[in-house]
């Protein structure tokens, strides 16, 4: 077992490990560290602990220090800097006539390194713009590129249901989403309905997908046979979150179905969700 303190650098990113060094650290508290990228400022979201070693990337770094008000008072400078130097590169970008989207830029602590966010259609050569930047800034500089999910999780911004992106509010990484994710849980394949503002499929799908798989093992599919207080008929439509399910009986006519609740009724040859070959060629893009 090993003492350890939790660390982010971001509101929403991953949480690092450091040795406390014999220091008692109440979470919240703002501290200094040594990072692969040089000396950063985190927040500690998890105090004093012990974990397993296999836990732990080895060799732990220590605690540096708690922040004092002097670092606090750089942070807020670097921040300074960053709108700056943000305005700096759009100017360059222009002038360097380079087709990239500038997302953000952030300085290291130490100031030792600035690191300048971008989007773009496939590969760029750079090399003049960053000489370019190197010139004004006196430091070292890396532009890296990255994707639009990234991008949306830097901006930030309300998605179509009203509430704050996922992705800048708790998800720490970005997980796989597939088309099959939406398809299983009845939604519509309209792109518009499906993706969010990054314009790849909305992550909820990902994290609400275990509920929707227990769901469907407890609920028969649309086209399944099954049997009903009123006799055998096929499943026509599902509510997985409901537990409604509307079956065409045998003996109806065409077009009246009847609903009932899943525990009503009995599967007799359950169905398979199936997703059009041409429709998913049309959607691949958005995974």
């Amino acid at each position: 077992m090993i003492e350890i303190i939790g660390v982010k650098f971001r509101e929403v990113g991953k949480v690092y490990y450091f040795d406390p060094d014999g220091n008692k650290i109440e979470p919240e508290t703002k501290v200094i560290v040594e990072t692969a990228r040089g000396i950063e400022c985190g927040t500690v979201v998890c105090g004093n602990k012990m974990v397993d070693d296999e836990e732990v990337v080895h060799p732990l770094k220590k605690l540096i220090r708690i922040a004092t008000d002097e670092d606090i008072a750089k942070l807020k400078e670097n921040e300074e800097k960053e709108q700056k130097a943000y305005q700096i590169c759009e100017e360059k970008i222009a002038a360097h006539n380079l087709p990239m989207n500038l997302v953000g830029v952030e300085y290291t602590f130490d100031n030792s390194k600035i690191l300048f966010y971008f989007t773009a259609d496939g590969r760029l050569d750079f090399r003049s713009l960053v000489k370019d930047l190197a010139s004004v800034f006196h430091t070292r500089i890396e532009l890296r590129q990255i994707g639009v999910r990234d991008e949306a999780k830097m901006l930030g911004g309300i998605g179509i249901c009203g509430r704050p992106f996922c992705c800048k509010e708790f998800l720490n990484a970005f997980q796989p989403v597939s088309i099959k994710m939406a398809k299983e849980q009845g939604l519509s394949l309209s792109p518009v309905k499906i993706s969010g503002a990054c314009g790849r499929l909305m992550c909820c799908l990902q994290y609400e997908q275990p509920v929707y798989t227990d769901l469907l093992k407890k609920t028969p599919k649309t086209g399944a046979i099954v049997s009903t207080p009123e006799g055998k008929g096929v499943v026509t439509e599902i509510n997985l979150i409901s537990g409604n399910i509307k079956v065409h009986l045998d003996h109806s006519p065409e077009g009246i179905t009847h609903t009932y609740k899943v525990n009503e009724i009995k599967t007799i040859k359950d169905a398979q969700i199936r997703i059009d070959k041409k429709e998913l060629e049309e959607l691949k893009d958005l995974e």
